[in-house]
Formats: structure tokens, C-alpha cells, sequence
């Protein structure tokens, strides 16, 4: 019976792993559709390409800065025994893939803020960077109480430990303002503004916008329910409460963003976003208000950032992943309390202090590596690069290549 069990975890954690892994596909249709044209093969081999540096990084050292776990051993040690290091069944090695996915997401939050005109390979280092190291250092604070600030700090001065069940800070904030920092490094995009006044650039494709956004929704699923990270652990209330944050965010967006398709979309994604903290925790009405509350949030910080700070967030990343993952982690010191008919076990102010450490983290790292990777390498893509766009000036190659070469643009 104990192998059946161990056996079911590792399916389980596997099927969670796979989820999040096709989560990133939506990551690139969600960039491709808002993109113009120029740039959508670039969008699609970020996405990729960054996954693979993430899977790397988080190999050799990511997961060994956030776990203390290396994987450089003999195979027959990783498969597992049971009185050895490494769970049996490849336990351990599942749950690698499973959180990999989680710190590749990071590097696929900032694309959208930085496309049409961030250079490739110093985009593929800054990825590095932050999978290898920056964001490791926050996983394991939170989630493997590194550094003592759970046990030491949290727990006894803020009444409990930080709760992030499935990552609105660890993951969602933390990328946010990774994003932010990058955008700012950047700057605008050339005609975005013009003596003052912002020019709109529409996005290339609704279907394919909307092809991603579905992708991730239902990708979210294993985000968050398999975070429980066993079946012992799981619970249908993580589902129930991913469902009805999702809900809320859409309809959010919608009256707020007044049937704009884009703020549809991406308000689903704002709710799940949000939810995430304390999907294991709050009463269904409660995830409710926490995904309404960010669809909200997601549509007037965009059009404020966008349109009064002119900060040039092309995706809206720092809006969708930033604040609406800041106010998750605030909403399950809210909405997780028994007084709210949530579970209890959390107290707003551990949440409201470790969700503001968590973003400031994020903007300090994405703002050293970033002026790092800008200095030594130059971040940005040349003007004349940029107006020819960025998958034939890096990639050669555009989306429709053969309607290119039939009417002689290429």
C-alpha cells in the first residue's frame, strides 16, 4: 500500500507538472495576440527559449539555493530509497519538474512587459539570473523557511507564518515587479508616445489572445490544486476557490473595462492570479470578491499606468501579475480569517508585511540584474532593429513566411 501511495504522488505531481508546463504555451499565445505582427515568432521562441534556460538554471543551482537539493548524483540515488536522501519512485525528481514550471514562469511574466523591443541573448541571461538565483532566494524564504523568517520572525512578532499556498507572491508579484523594473530599464517603445500624449497600438490578434488566456485558465487548475503537492493533501476547496476568483475577475473586467475583449481575458487571469495565496483557506465567496477585487484592479492600474504614467507594460504584466499577486497576498490575511468564514491559521498583518516584502524584493532584483544585463551586454533593441521588428531582425524569419516571400517584402 505505501508503494501504491508513493506511486499515486508521483502521477499526481506529475499530471500537476504537465498542467503548468502547458500553461506556458499560453504564456506565448497570450503575447502573440498582443503583439503586432512584426514581432509574433519572436513571442513564441521567448517562450520557449526561456524555459529552457529556467529549466537549466533551476537545475544547477535554483533548486539547490532554494531546497539544498542537488541532482548531482547517480541516477540510481535520484530514483529514491527508503532511507536515502531522494524519495522513492522519482518522487523527488517530479517534484522538481513541478516547481521548475513555477520558476520558468517568472522569465514568461516579464516577456510581456518588455516585447517588441528587448534584445535576445541579454534577455536569455537576465533569465538565468533570475531562475538561478534571484527568484530561488524568495522560494525558499517562503516556502522552505529559509533564512528563519517564517520561524523567527513572521510566526512569533505577525501572529502566524506568511501564507502563499500556490505562489500570488512568490511567483505572481515577485514576476510582477521583476517586470516593472525591466520596463522601466527599457523604456517606451518608439510611436508609443508622442510629445506627451500616448499612441495606441492595437493588439494583432483577439483569437490568439484569447487562445492563451484559455490556456492558462485551465492550466491554472494544476497551479493551483496541485500545489498541495500530494493526495493526501488535496483539496476540492482550492478548485471551488479558483473557479469562483476566476469568475469574479471576468466579470470585473468586463464592467469595468466596458466589453473590452482584452480586459475580458486577462481579468480571468487576474482573478486567478490573486487567488492563489489563500485558495486553500477562504470561503468560496470570499475567493469571489478576491478575483472581483482584481479584475478591477487589472483594468484601472493598466489604463493608469499605461496611459498617465506612460509606462510602456505592453502586456500589462505589472498590473495583472504585480498588483493583482500583491493584493492576493493582502486578501488571504482578509478573506482567510474565520471571522470571513475562511479557515484561519493567517493574520493580516504577516500578510500585508511579507506581500510588501515579497514585491519590493521583486523590484530590487529585477532592478540590479537588469542594469546589469543593460551595462555589460546594451538591453535594448537598436531603433532601426525595432521599427523591422523583432522576428526578422533577430529571427530572420516572420510569421507567414511564405505570403512574405510571395509579395517580395522579404
Amino acid at each position: 500500500m505505501d508503494q501504491v501511495q508513493q506511486g499515486s504522488d508521483v502521477f499526481f505531481l506529475l499530471m500537476g507538472a504537465i498542467l503548468v508546463f502547458a500553461m506556458h504555451g499560453g504564456f506565448a499565445f497570450l503575447e502573440v495576440g498582443t503583439v503586432r505582427h512584426k514581432n509574433q515568432v519572436n513571442a513564441l521562441v521567448k517562450i520557449m527559449v526561456d524555459f529552457a534556460v529556467s529549466t537549466v538554471a533551476y537545475f544547477f543551482i535554483g533548486y539547490w539555493i532554494a531546497y539544498g537539493v542537488t541532482f548531482l548524483v547517480d541516477a540510481a540515488t535520484l530514483s529514491g530509497s527508503a532511507d536515502g536522501p531522494y524519495a522513492l519512485q522519482g518522487a523527488s525528481l517530479v517534484k522538481f519538474f513541478f516547481l521548475c514550471t513555477f520558476a520558468a514562469a517568472i522569465p514568461a511574466i516579464v516577456s510581456g512587459g518588455i516585447a517588441e523591443r528587448a534584445r535576445f541573448v541579454p534577455q536569455c541571461v537576465a533569465t538565468a539570473l533570475l531562475v538561478g538565483l534571484a527568484y530561488p532566494l524568495m522560494e525558499g524564504a517562503i516556502w522552505n523557511k529559509n533564512f528563519g523568517l517564517q520561524t523567527e520572525f513572521f510566526a512569533p512578532v505577525l501572529g502566524a507564518e506568511f501564507k502563499d499556498f500556490a505562489g500570488s507572491i512568490v511567483v505572481h508579484a515577485f514576476g510582477g515587479w521583476v517586470a516593472l523594473a525591466a520596463v522601466l530599464r527599457l523604456g517606451a517603445r518608439l510611436g508609443r508616445y508622442d510629445k506627451g500624449r500616448g499612441m495606441g497600438i492595437p493588439p494583432s490578434s483577439i483569437p490568439w489572445l484569447a487562445m492563451g488566456s484559455w490556456m492558462l485558465c485551465v492550466g491554472w487548475f494544476g497551479f493551483n490544486v496541485m500545489s498541495a503537492q500530494s493526495l493526501k493533501g488535496i483539496s476540492g476547496l482550492v478548485a471551488m476557490n479558483s473557479l469562483m476568483a476566476m469568475a469574479g475577475g471576468i466579470l470585473s473586467a468586463l464592467i469595468v473595462g466596458r466589453n473590452d475583449p482584452g480586459f475580458v481575458h486577462n481579468g480571468a487571469l487576474a482573478g486567478l492570479v490573486a487567488v492563489c495565496a489563500g485558495s486553500d483557506v477562504m470561503h468560496p465567496a470570499g475567493a469571489l470578491a478576491t478575483g472581483a477585487i482584481a479584475g478591477g484592479i487589472f483594468v484601472q492600474m493598466f489604463q493608469v499606468a499605461s496611459s498617465r504614467w506612460q509606462i510602456d507594460d505592453v502586456l500589462g504584466v505589472w498590473a495583472l501579475h504585480g498588483l493583482c499577486g500583491l493584493w492576493g497576498g493582502i486578501a488571504c490575511g482578509i478573506f482567510g480569517l474565520q471571522a470571513l468564514g475562511g479557515l484561519g491559521g493567517v493574520t493580516f498583518a504577516s500578510q500585508l508585511v511579507g506581500s510588501l516584502l515579497g514585491a519590493a524584493f521583486g523590484f530590487a532584483a529585477g532592478t540590479v540584474i537588469y542594469l546589469l544585463v543593460d551595462l555589460i551586454f546594451g538591453f535594448r533593441m537598436s531603433p532601426q532593429d525595432e521599427r523591422q521588428g523583432a522576428d526578422i531582425s533577430i529571427h530572420k524569419i516572420s510569421a507567414n513566411p511564405e505570403e512574405d516571400v510571395r509579395l517580395g517584402r522579404i
